[in-house]
């Protein structure tokens, strides 16, 4: 299945490493040619000679390696993937912060090809903020996780940081190597994203606001430039975002709308993934309104209604993709949606179903098209879920 597919297969210094040996052996077995590079710490842990004897070619452990010079530069541009299993601790500390102090930290950072991390240490490590921070951090730079598993650990403990299991490992990276492949071509296709929710202020400390953190427009606009689309990334949130994409930073409806609606003509794909809100303040207070004055009374006013403008202003063979929220009867109400927007397609969540919607790395929607087609995507990470979005675009484009 993954004849002719490169992949580097780096090995940090965790006990897990013995299971990378695994990895190793399943990805050949399925045609791959694996490159393996073992860091000082791996070393102490698993021997250079069975990576020799088992991967695709001799394994690497030196930056300063005398079989080529610059080898990171090599091993990475010409990866179709690379997976870190184990990736410990300190290996996504310095990936996220963009340190590189040995061959394989500096392959992270000089690969374009999609990367794979399999985190794995003891579980007080594996809950510490930094960590988690710095897995939100490579999330939201793209990077695909494969969560660790509830299981024994070193010394005797059970609990949460044992590396997946090599076949979850394998098949993560094997769909990460196929949808790569099969991919529709979006190369040159001018595409706007939109992701976050607004804030409408109230006075210069309050706003009317909601619960999206921008995960899912994020994700949606990483895999589109992925994929070779030219992005534009209208975002109200701070997430990190690759240099490929030309990201515009705005906090309200009417700054969105202006950012939107001045590049739309030339967007061959909108993608209106934000949270607008609908409603804000007549007027913002130019003072913090102060508790001893009483309630206040704030006036609202509807905010435009940027999908139903591009929707009258569309060019022939744009294509208009709007999102649904929603806590009851997800498909009556997506659909109704779809219906009034006059769009392509819809993309609904019921954010009352656990794991999904608004502040999960993880979602499950149904993307109904105005052609009557319907597609059920399960709870998955957010990028896989943005995957299934630009499928259903393509398969739009195509059939318009």
């Amino acid at each position: 299945m993954l004849e002719g597919k490169r992949v580097v297969l780096g090995v940090a210094g965790g006990i897990a490493a013995y299971k990378a040996i695994d990895v190793c052996r399943r990805l050949v077995d399925a045609g791959a040619h694996v490159v393996p590079v073992l860091t000082e710490g791996a070393l102490h842990f698993v021997g250079r000679t069975t990576f020799d004897a088992l991967g695709s070619e001799r394994a690497w452990t030196s930056l300063w390696d005398e079989q080529r010079p610059i080898p990171h530069t090599h091993l990475g541009q010409t990866a179709d993937l690379v997976i870190v299993a184990p990736a410990t601790a300190r290996v996504l500390g310095l990936y996220a912060t963009g340190i590189s102090d040995d061959l394989l930290t500096n392959i992270l950072l000089a690969t374009r090809a999609p990367v794979l991390v399999c985190p794995a240490m003891h579980t007080e490590m594996w809950e510490h903020a930094a960590v988690q921070d710095n897995l939100r951090v490579l999330r939201g730079r793209g990077v695909h996780v494969v969560e660790p598993e509830v299981g024994r650990l070193a010394g005797g403990d059970v609990g949460a940081g044992r590396l997946a299991d090599p076949a979850t490992i394998v098949e993560a990276a094997t769909s990460l190597l196929l949808a790569s492949a099969s991919a529709p071509d979006l190369t040159g296709l001018r595409m706007i994203v939109t992701a976050g929710g607004t804030r409408e202020p109230i006075d210069p400390v309050r706003f009317i606001g909601n619960r999206s953190s921008g995960k899912q427009g994020h994700a949606v606009a990483e895999e589109a430039a992925a994929r070779g689309a030219k992005v534009t990334l209208v975002t109200t949130v701070r997430l990190p975002v690759s240099a490929r994409i030309d990201a515009v930073r705005v906090d309200t409806a009417a700054e969105m709308e202006h950012a939107v609606l001045s590049r739309a003509e030339s967007a061959d794909v909108v993608v209106m993934a934000a949270a607008v809100a609908d409603f804000r303040p007549v007027q913002a207070a130019p003072s913090k309104l102060k508790k001893a004055g009483g309630p206040p009374e704030v006036r609202l006013e509807p905010t435009v209604d940027i999908l139903a403008e591009l929707g009258g202003r569309r060019r022939p063979g744009q294509v208009l993709v709007g999102f649904a929220a929603e806590t009851d009867d997800l498909r009556v109400h997506a659909a109704e949606k779809l219906q009034r927007k006059g769009i392509d397609l819809i993309v609904g969540n019921d954010i009352s179903e656990p794991g999904v919607g608004f502040e999960h790395d993880t979602n499950a929607v149904v993307i109904l098209g105005a052609d009557g087609s319907s597609v059920e995507v399960p709870l998955a990470d957010k990028r896989a879920i943005a995957r299934a979005i630009l499928d259903a675009i393509s398969n739009a484009r195509s059939s318009s």
